[in-house]
């Protein structure tokens, strides 16, 4: 095909570091399931491809565990809306795994004022469940 399939983030993966696999789906399609290959598994390899510099690959392979992801489409009848949506679900997979870590949280102590309405609260419920006792004469 020689075509450029996905776009992430201004990465472009071209349609030759991916490879796609064809079989029977089943689900819907009466009869033509039986006879025509439409399930689409397409397969791209993070660690051996050129699409992103080295620091974007080194954290999508940290955070996607396998160098070579595989997804697989066969909710609909026809190949080509099963290739689109495999196509689809790894540019989402890679975008997800491409995003910088979280912020670092930083710690903070909670208010005076919060800590005084705790204990004020807790006081006030031991208060409660002590006057549902027996009473004492």
């Amino acid at each position: 095909m020689g075509r450029v399939v996905i776009t992430v983030r201004d990465h472009v993966i071209p349609d030759a570091e991916l490879t796609w696999r064809f079989s029977r789906s089943s689900g819907p399609g009466g009869q033509n399931v039986n006879t025509t290959d439409t399930r689409v598994q397409l397969s791209f390899d993070v660690a051996g491809s050129d699409a992103f510099p080295d620091d974007l690959k080194r954290r999508m392979l940290s955070r996607l565990g396998d160098p070579v992801v595989t997804v697989a489409a066969s909710e609909h009848r026809s190949q080509l809306r099963n290739r689109r949506a495999a196509e689809e679900r790894l540019a989402e997979l890679l975008e997800e795994a491409i995003k910088p870590p979280p912020a670092a949280r930083v710690p903070t102590k909670p208010s005076r004022g919060s800590q005084q309405r705790r204990i004020h609260h807790k006081k006030r419920r031991s208060e409660i469940k002590r006057l549902r006792g027996r009473p004492e004469d």
